[in-house]
This record gives structure tokens, C-alpha cells and sequence, in this order.
């Protein structure tokens, strides 16, 4: 490891100030915290979504999705995506980047959810973010907002940065192309909605790009959904990108497998082809919403295939 990549792994009490102290019903970490540069940055787990495994690749022949779930040695039937959110601390600004399901909305996912009380276990202040940024409008990016109390503990000055292509969309959603279990299409719906009205005198859109605060640059990529971004800190010779909802744990095997999620999915494939070489050849650290906690790591090419590489754990 360069001691570039050794500061960019740091998870040590002394490190950064937004490691704060573990709550103690915790039994297992629910935070990472990474340097990058001069920049801190905390991966907080939201908890996890267990979802039925078609929704990896429903593109996929069941067969070889069973295979792939083998060699993984997860069951067949249904899957914990874990569920990542990001504080980042550039200067004066607090960043959040996405926020979590927030409450149920009745579709049974009772372990997710988790990041407001984490974030005050992890000793951040509500009231001391200045700035979010939103990868896209699914429930599980913004519902930490519509918790009752938050928005009141929130800045009235809050700027929540998202893509305006985001925004259009999810005044009239095109499900045509997503294959999700039922009730999801009607809440993500109705999410969206009650998020844009709330929060409507807070939110800064963007076009194809947008810097938030220095070193951190929140970029549209779409595919996932038409203003899905993903954010890239950097601070001296040190890079990490938070894809968002790009990169799922298959697609290092199968980047031509279409999440159940997404909304144009064959550009969703070429987004994820194009990030992961980018990844590959700069060797810029990753984080994802839904790879398994705290997803830290690389991307490697290994011959045909791409393959994930996590960090080791600096504790």
C-alpha cells in the first residue's frame, strides 16, 4: 500500500473527527471512516434491504443467477443489499450524501432505516450539515428527511444539490423498464413526491454537474434513473467516488445483468462499463450504496471481467 492508499484508510479513534464513539447497543460497526486528503469522510450503514434475488439480474437466466449466488455463497431466494450512506467534512461544510430509507413504507423492510440515530451515535449534529447531495430520488436515498423531526433539526439554509434531470423525472416516473416487486413502483412514487414538496424551497438542482463544496463534485451519469449522479472527493494525490446505485456487487461478473431498479437499464450497463474502467485504471477508491458494508475498495480488471477489490479493514 502507498502511503497515499494508507491515508486513505484510516479508521483509528484519532482519525477523523466524524468517527465520533460507537453506541453501545452496537454490536457490530456501523461506520468506516476514510481520509481522503485533507478531506474526512464516513460511511454510515442505513441497515440492509432483503429483496428477492431476480432483482440482481432479471435479464439474467435463473440458472446462472443461481450459479453466481452460489459461487457467492448467498441463498438463492432472497439477498440483503446493504444499505450506504456518506457524511463527508470539506472545509466548512458538512456534506450528506444520500439518506436512507427513513421510516418503512410498509413493503416489510424493517432493518433499514437506522441512519438518523447513527448519525447521532457517530456524534453529527443534524443541525451542523450545511450541504446534502442526492444520488436520485429512490425512497431509500431521501426518506431519512421525511422522519418526523428532522427537517426541523436541519438548517433553514440547507442546500440539497440533486440533478434537475432527477427532479423532472420524478413528476411523472416511467416505470416501463424496471421490474420491481409489487408495492415498490407506488411508494417510490409517493416518496418522491411528498420529498419534492417538502423540501422544494431547499433544493439546488444541477445540470451535468455540480461542485459542492471543494475537492467534492457531484456528476449526473443517469441510467439508473435520468439524474442519477454519482459524487467524486478529491483532495492532493487522494480520489474515491461514491457511485450511488451504478455499481451492485454482480456487476463486476455480470456489468450486462440489469438491476430490477433501474430505469433505463441499458444505459445503466454502460454507465456501470464506463465507471468501472475509469475505476480500474485510476485506481480511485470506491464506495456504493449497495455494495456490502462499508464497501470501501478498487476495481481491478481481471481479464474479461472486472473484479472488486475491498480494502482491508484499518482499525
Amino acid at each position: 500500500m502507498t502511503p497515499a492508499e494508507a491515508r486513505s484508510h484510516t479508521n483509528t479513534a484519532a482519525e477523523p473527527a466524524l468517527a465520533g464513539r460507537s453506541a453501545p447497543e452496537e454490536l457490530v460497526p456501523s461506520r468506516y471512516a476514510v481520509r481522503v486528503g485533507d478531506i474526512e469522510v464516513l460511511v454510515v450503514s442505513d441497515g440492509v434491504l432483503p429483496l428477492p434475488t431476480t432483482m440482481l439480474g432479471h435479464n439474467a437466466d435463473a440458472a446462472d443467477r443461481a450459479a453466481w449466488l452460489g459461487e457467492m455463497f448467498l441463498p438463492a431466494d432472497a439477498f440483503d443489499w446493504s444499505l450506504n450512506v456518506v457524511v463527508v467534512r470539506s472545509g466548512a461544510q458538512t456534506i450528506l450524501i444520500d439518506a436512507g430509507l427513513g421510516l418503512d413504507p410498509d413493503l416489510n423492510l424493517p432493518r433499514a432505516g437506522q441512519l438518523i440515530r447513527r448519525l447521532t451515535a457517530a456524534g453529527i449534529d443534524l443541525g451542523s450539515v450545511t450541504d446534502v447531495v442526492l444520488t436520485h430520488m429512490h425512497m431509500d436515498h431521501i426518506g431519512g428527511l421525511l422522519v418526523d423531526g428532522v427537517k426541523e433539526q436541519l438548517r433553514p439554509d440547507l442546500r440539497i444539490h440533486v440533478a434537475a434531470a432527477e427532479i423532472k423525472f420524478w413528476e411523472s416516473p416511467d416505470f416501463t423498464h424496471a421490474v420491481m416487486p409489487q408495492g415498490f413502483p407506488d411508494a417510490l412514487r409517493a416518496t418522491a413526491k411528498r420529498f419534492a414538496n417538502e423540501y422544494r424551497n431547499h433544493l439546488r438542482p444541477f445540470e451535468d454537474a455540480c461542485e459542492v463544496a471543494p475537492g467534492v463534485v457531484a456528476e449526473r451519469t443517469g441510467g439508473h434513473t435520468p439524474g442519477h449522479c454519482v459524487v467524486r472527493v478529491a483532495s492532493g494525490g487522494d480520489r474515491l467516488m461514491f457511485a450511488g446505485d451504478a455499481l451492485f456487487a454482480v456487476a463486476f461478473d455480470h456489468p450486462d445483468w440489469y438491476n430490477g431498479f433501474e430505469h433505463d437499464p441499458e444505459e445503466a450497463a454502460r454507465v456501470r462499463v464506463r465507471l468501472m474502467k475509469e475505476l480500474a485504471e485510476t485506481g480511485s477508491s470506491l464506495v456504493a450504496t449497495h455494495l456490502p458494508f462499508p464497501s470501501v475498495g478498487h476495481v481491478a480488471i481481471d481479464g474479461n471481467r472486472f473484479r472488486w477489490v475491498p480494502v482491508f479493514w484499518d482499525y
